[in-house]
């Protein structure tokens, strides 16, 4: 049976595509806001990060109606690093629109993503988003997204799927190339015609796959899915199963229903199949895990998400500035908050570590958990990582490494220097094509040689170089790779930085640091462009004598001190460093602060004491 009320969409895209932008239209133009209401833009990203840093972190759900049909929408995230949120919405929708750039064509995580969905055999809609722009390319990019459709090996089916034009920003949609349109009726119309309405038996015992978790203060965890059959009432006893854990046999009760009408989640008594819900009152559910009837227990089986790739250590602060910044500083408080989000983050790896005051987290890249750091921060954590370190496999008695595959557009003139950096990195040249007054290159490069390298491709191209990686596969070792050029200048004792000292300090490198910093013995205050670490004394103050020479008073001039992002100080972190991270500061510091025992350190190393 087909509940023909009802359209289950996401809307897939690789980053900056125009993906949230376009719900915002899909939203308005649904009859979700009053005709005067002020509706900001991206609605959607409703995190305070998201906004701050203009991407999608997690995929969100809301609805619209238009001819009397219900569309469910999934908004996802574009960044690869994201690729587990996506993943595992997919198997609660019928269709996905794919948004493509009408300048830029497929990248990396469009690939990605359109590889999933094709292989659950979903329904495409295809969305040329920014037609609007004056270097679009139309034309070309319909053949590009042709030719992804064959190479993922497309049936004759998902080969004809319909191309819509539109422009997200504008607010217009059409089916012809060369009309801009007026509004968004042609994709609304198009979603009924094309994507199939839900199936499923509503006489049949409930079953529902957990897709999605939530958090609400009032109510609890909430699990968010769609029916796949028969329907679901609050006070309804169900069962907890999961596919992959036969042991897993959990007794429940349904104390709340929630469905999704605009951006608001709505209480109902009950809901039938197709529909997307939020169930809460159910203990120790988890994503993946299926709700069905006493009746009839049966697990569906739930997509298995790809595997982390890099992974970093975090550990409790023990510097001398420990516990004066952050609220939750403790091991057990570190313990219970990344366990907690191992279970939301399904691409997140946690376990414990060395000592009891260490943990290993794995993700999918640098952003992944640079995300997650800084959300720690901000809930008043404090503590420290490692640098990191990408994650080895043993192929058929083979040390293998992953690699990702890279896509930089860069002004013509930078191709040179890009690719003597890419040289060092151990980056092979797959593809080189004009794009514009541009060149796009495509690179496979082992996924270590990325770190540190954004920063360094947007001062070799004066901030004009984009770049887009994605996880590839894994392959044999590729050598050693010098992680950095540069090395560190570091504060020589424990006091408050000194216009003076850093005046003196200033000629050896950059700071990261201005005058009336406190800073600690071992603390990175700069970097030095020469390579090697140097300790500096930027609390030394200026000895006054009775004798001054005309002049000796003159006001000392100062660089101005580089402003680190958490991004910079992860690139910059050596093997023997670490980053103190609390809901105030970030501060890289030395694993071993005194001085005397760093160098006889290094010098057991150097002898193979060690």
């Amino acid at each position: 049976m087909k509940n023909d009320k009802i359209r289950n969409i996401a809307i897939i895209a690789h980053v900056d595509h125009g993906k949230t932008s376009l719900v915002n239209e899909l939203l308005k133009q649904g009859s979700v806001f009053r005709d005067n209401q002020v509706v900001e833009d991206r609605v959607m990203d409703s995190n305070a990060l998201e906004r701050e840093r203009g991407i999608t972190i997690l995929s969100k759900n809301c609805s619209c109606i238009y001819n009397d049909v219900k569309i469910n929408i999934i908004d996802t995230p574009g960044h690869a690093d994201f690729g587990g949120e996506v993943e595992r919405v997919l198997k609660m929708v019928d269709g996905v629109l794919l948004v493509v750039d009408a300048f830029e064509g497929p990248m990396p995580q469009t690939r990605f993503v359109l590889e999933k969905a094709l292989a659950l055999k979903l329904k495409v809609i295809v969305v040329i988003n920014k037609i609007d722009r004056p270097d679009s390319r139309i034309k070309e990019v319909v053949d590009e997204v042709l030719e992804l459709f064959l190479e993922l090996d497309a049936d004759d089916d998902q080969l004809n799927s319909p191309f819509i034009f539109a422009s997200a920003r504008q607010g217009t949609a059409s089916e012809n190339e060369n009309e801009s349109g007026k509004d968004m009726k042609p994709l609304f119309q198009k979603i009924i015609d094309y994507i199939p309405a839900p199936e499923g038996d509503e006489n049949a015992p409930l079953q529902m796959l957990v897709s999605s978790a939530e958090h609400n203060d009032y109510v609890g965890k909430l699990a968010v899915g769609k029916i796949s059959r028969g329907s679901i009432a609050v006070g309804q006893n169900v069962t907890l199963c999961n596919y992959h854990d036969e042991k897993k046999i959990i007794r429940s009760k349904v104390v709340s229903l929630f469905v999704f009408e605009g951006l608001k989640k709505v209480p109902v008594e009950k809901a039938e199949v197709g529909e997307i819900v939020c169930v809460a009152g159910l203990e120790g559910i988890q994503i993946g895990d299926t709700i069905c009837d006493n009746a009839q227990i049966e697990p569906i089986e739930f997509v298995k998400i790809a595997e982390p790739s890099v992974e970093m250590t975090f550990m409790v602060n023990d510097s001398p500035f420990a516990g004066k910044e952050g609220k939750f500083v403790t091991s057990r408080h570190l313990r219970d908050r990344l366990y907690k989000e191992a279970v939301k983050d399904l691409s997140l790896r946690v376990s414990d570590g060395q000592t009891a005051e260490q943990f290993v987290v794995g993700g999918r890249g640098e952003m992944h958990l640079s995300i997650l750091i800084e959300n720690m921060r901000r809930d008043g954590y404090e503590f420290q990582v490692s640098m990191p370190k990408v994650l080895l496999k043993e192929i058929d008695g083979v040390k293998c490494e992953p690699i990702d595959q890279l896509i930089l557009d860069v002004p013509e003139d930078c191709t040179g220097i890009v690719m003597q950096k890419m040289g060092i990195r151990k980056g092979e040249l797959v593809q080189m094509a004009p794009h514009g007054n541009r060149i796009k290159m495509e690179f496979l490069i082992p996924s270590r040689g990325l770190f540190g390298f954004k920063s360094e491709l947007l001062t070799d191209t004066r901030g004009e170089g984009v770049i887009n990686s994605i996880f590839y596969d894994y392959q044999p070792w590729k050598g050693e790779i010098k992680r950095r050029e540069y090395g560190s200048l570091i504060a020589h004792e424990d006091g408050e930085t000194i216009v003076y000292g850093l005046y003196n300090a200033q000629e050896r490198g950059e700071l990261f640091v201005g005058p009336g910093v406190n800073v600690y013995a071992g603390m990175v205050v700069g970097s030095n462009p020469k390579g090697g670490d140097i300790v500096v004394n930027v609390c030394k103050k200026k000895h006054l004598s009775n004798m001054r020479a005309s002049g000796s008073d003159e006001a000392l001039r100062l660089t101005p001190a580089r402003k680190m992002s958490l991004e910079d100080d992860i690139e910059f972190l050596a093997d023997d460093e670490i980053l103190e991270v609390t809901p105030k500061s970030l501060r890289i510091r030395k694993i071993i602060l005194d001085h005397n025992l760093r160098n006889r350190e290094r010098g057991k190393l150097l002898r193979g004491e060690i």
